[in-house]
């Protein structure tokens, strides 16, 4: 979805009658939508095809010879059995780069198992590390697993794209679950396998700082962190508790983890006395980090969230106007020159294809690519997000304007189910660049 947002023509290719498995995940649902399928596919058309036809693997080998990535997330060696693996591919298009995204790697003895975001979570250490201190587990409240991976098989692909750019040669990317959430332990897996010290749940504190957590207020919770000795000051003249910045059991960070149960019930006495406004007001330009715990309303309502232009709105063919949230986080006033010529030349001439876990292709055209929504650039204009589409919803549009099939040739792919077509995709908003 990334590259979409960056202006890519991103193809979905589903499978015909059920489509992506995200499509039934709800309620909630709008009309007949399911609101997360419609919250992570935008700037995506979709194909339906059986990839277990022959005549669809002809279809699917068609598309990638015309695009130049290659994204799947299938069980390793699935595809190669339907002739759709790396080595297939790298035969009629050797240019492409071709990102495999699995539950566990390529090879190994978990290798052949599904991987789903909430088992991965579990097996890499991350519900373990997550919850509160003396209770069970618990999974984050979003798919950090998944979104962690597909950011890392992202930045794989713009760099697979570099490479061909500069050796007009392919390759093939290894993006997994477990090794992108393994990988995000950081400082947590450092302190087993440097200092033998087993991880524990803090619920929201943090285990090697203090103060560092949420507090319950009188009508809802604020966090805090107190990163350093001057911070830590700030935060007890802020609180009125001016006595425990010399206190000799709290003098340095190293002090106030040691001394964590007392000071905690210290400072959460205090921050039980007042609102959570008044505590925000008497926060406010302290130069310690701070903020409310918000739940969705609120969250939507928090004029920063608002000023960053996260809330994207687009009209969908069946559910009309529909709200997402923005995907991409960051912005960009200016690149430097060899940069910036380097990747708009890569843009212009590379396209995506991606096999998903929910038995999907989504093939990405990035020619001459814009930038997304929430991306600002100096010298280039922002361009508009197409709503997620209808299963199917542009399988005759990409098989005539992309493979050039003439009418007689997909009559005769719809009459065999090869494919079908969505009864409200004829009138097709092709992307412009």
């Amino acid at each position: 979805m990334n590259l979409g947002d960056l202006g890519a023509e991103v193809i979905k290719v589903e499978r015909p009658g059920a489509g992506d498995d995200t499509r039934t995940w709800g309620p909630p649902f709008v009309g007949t939508e399911s609101t997360y399928f419609l919250s992570v596919n935008r700037n995506k058309k979709s194909i339906a095809v059986n990839i277990k036809d022959p005549k669809g693997v002809k279809i699917i080998k068609e598309l990638a010879a015309v695009c130049d990535v290659f994204v799947e997330n299938y069980v390793p060696g699935k595809l190669s059995a339907m002739g759709l693996g790396y080595e297939d591919i790298d035969v009629i298009a050797p240019h492409m780069v071709y990102c495999s995204i699995t539950g566990y790697g390529q090879t190994g003895p978990l290798s052949q198992r599904a991987g789903y975001d909430a088992v991965a979570s579990a097996i890499s250490g991350l519900m373990h590390i997550t919850g509160p201190e003396d209770g069970d587990p618990v999974r984050p409240g979003v798919a950090m697993t998944d979104l962690a991976t597909g950011l890392y098989a992202y930045g794989a692909i713009m760099a697979g794209l570099i490479q061909r750019y500069k050796t007009g040669k392919g390759l093939f990317i290894d993006c997994n679950l477990l090794s992108s959430q393994v990988a995000c332990l950081t400082h947590i897996a450092a302190n087993y396998l440097i200092g033998q010290e087993e991880a524990r749940r803090w619920g929201t504190a943090h285990g090697s700082i203090v103060p560092y957590q949420a507090f319950k207020t009188k009508d809802g919770y604020l966090v805090v962190g107190a990163g350093n000795n001057q911070q830590f000051a700030t935060v007890c003249k802020i609180l009125n508790l001016p006595e425990l910045i010399d206190d000799s059991k709290y003098r340095t960070n190293r002090l106030r983890v040691q001394n964590r149960k007392e000071l905690i019930k210290i400072l959460s006495t205090r921050f039980e006395e007042e609102m959570t406004s008044k505590w925000l007001h008497l926060f406010e330009g302290s130069g310690v980090p701070y903020g409310p715990i918000n739940n969705m309303k609120n969250v939507f309502a928090e004029p920063q969230v608002s000023h960053n232009g996260l809330v994207m709105e687009m009209k969908h063919p069946t559910v009309g106007k529909i709200s997402v949230p923005e995907n991409l986080a960051w912005r960009s006033l200016t690149l430097g020159s060899s940069l910036r010529n380097t990747a708009k030349e890569v843009c212009e001439t590379s396209r995506i294809l991606n096999t998903c876990r929910e038995k999907v292709i989504t093939i990405a055209n990035l020619s001459q690519t814009k930038p997304g929504p929430a991306v600002r650039y100096s010298e280039l204009k922002m361009s508009e997000a197409n709503p997620p589409p209808l299963l199917g919803q542009h399988t005759t549009h990409i098989l005539k304007e992309v493979l050039r099939y003439d009418d007689r040739a997909i009559t005769e792919l719809l009459s065999a189910g090869v494919v079908t077509q969505h009864e409200n995709g004829v009138d097709v908003i092709r992307c412009q660049f």
